[in-house]
């Protein structure tokens, strides 16, 4: 049986729930799953929604026949807003997906306790939906790490990057934490060490759906695959610059498809002599970026100028 009992008391913590940008893009083949498997480097950006979770102290789910099932249990526990707008239905939101995919894990390995407090949920959304920037996915990977904390749980990073896993394959990326390689399908996480830098991030008003790019003909999906050393090793071949192999295998597709995520690159492409950087799409879109050279970043009044002249919202973002 659940019996609630009744609050008197609460504290609020909040957590920046950052965006992402892949830095290139590669599609190596498909897999017996169905899925594909990738090669990218991810770099996590300063700039992203904010999570409040509200727990209250004496709010507590008791446990007392062992039947629990994940989602009765996530509707007792959690009360979401701030997420109207993104899904109709809560258990459609990555948040409340995020939640329930712990709790049966915890289920599962039988380690439930045997009293949880219950928690509030506030989304304050800031990331474009459908942007490329991992925003519903990192808004459930900063779920699943707050609330093993609350909950003290005690699952290890690499046990939630497997639960993250079966959320979504951008999910991982932001349990684990910091910039890294990606293999497999996301999941497959080696970290490494980028110096630090700013972008210009133009977010234009268009969205491909995901299942359509990877069903056109033109998408690439045989690229070699590289070594992790490898990837470590020419970093400089992506950070400022793009040179070749490395390149996202959407953007040409996109750009074919979305006439708005065309204008917004070729606006950055016109700003790479000044910026001393290659203009790219981040994902499978819409929103493109510029690395910015360290000379540039200096100049406010020029950034604000390119910022002011964009033919879509534009940014200027640092990384994490």
């Amino acid at each position: 049986m659940i019996k609630n009992i009744a609050a008197s008391s609460a504290s609020t913590i909040m957590r920046l729930s950052p965006a992402k940008i892949n830095l290139f893009l590669h599609i190596t083949g498909k897999r017996a799953d169905g899925y594909h498997n990738l090669q990218t480097v991810f770099r996590l950006l300063d700039w992203g929604d904010y999570l409040h979770f509200s727990v209250t102290d004496d709010a507590v789910i008791y446990m007392d026949d062992g039947k629990s099932d994940a989602n009765k249990l996530c509707h007792q526990l959690l009360i979401l807003a701030g997420a109207e707008a993104i899904t109709a239905s809560v258990e459609d939101n990555l948040i409340f997906k995020a939640a329930r995919a712990l709790l049966a894990s915890v289920i599962q390995s039988d380690k439930l306790p045997k009293q949880l407090a219950s928690v509030n949920i506030t989304l304050d959304k800031h990331l474009p939906m459908g942007a490329g920037l991992g925003g519903g996915s990192s808004n459930a990977a900063t779920t699943v790490l707050v609330l093993n904390e609350i909950w003290q749980l005690g699952f290890t990073r690499d046990e939630l990057i497997k639960i993250g896993a079966k959320v979504g394959a951008d999910v991982p990326i932001f349990i684990f934490g910091q910039d890294a390689i990606a293999m497999g399908i996301g999941e497959e996480l080696t970290a490494i060490d980028l110096p630090e830098h700013q972008y210009l991030m133009l977010t234009p008003d268009a969205h491909v759906n995901t299942a359509k790019l990877f069903a056109h003909p033109k998408l690439q999906r045989n690229i070699a695959p590289l070594s992790i050393e490898t990837i470590k090793n020419q970093s400089n071949d992506y950070l400022q610059t793009l040179i070749t192999p490395y390149h996202n295998v959407f953007t040409p597709v996109v750009t074919s498809l979305a006439p708005a995520v065309k204008e917004a690159l070729r606006y950055l492409e016109g700003l790479e002599q000044q910026a001393m950087g290659t203009a790219r799409m981040t994902g499978s879109g819409s929103a493109v970026f510029l690395p910015l050279d360290a000379s540039v970043t200096t100049d406010k009044a020029l950034l604000a100028k390119w910022v002011e002249g964009a033919p879509c919202a534009g940014y200027v973002v640092g990384s994490l």
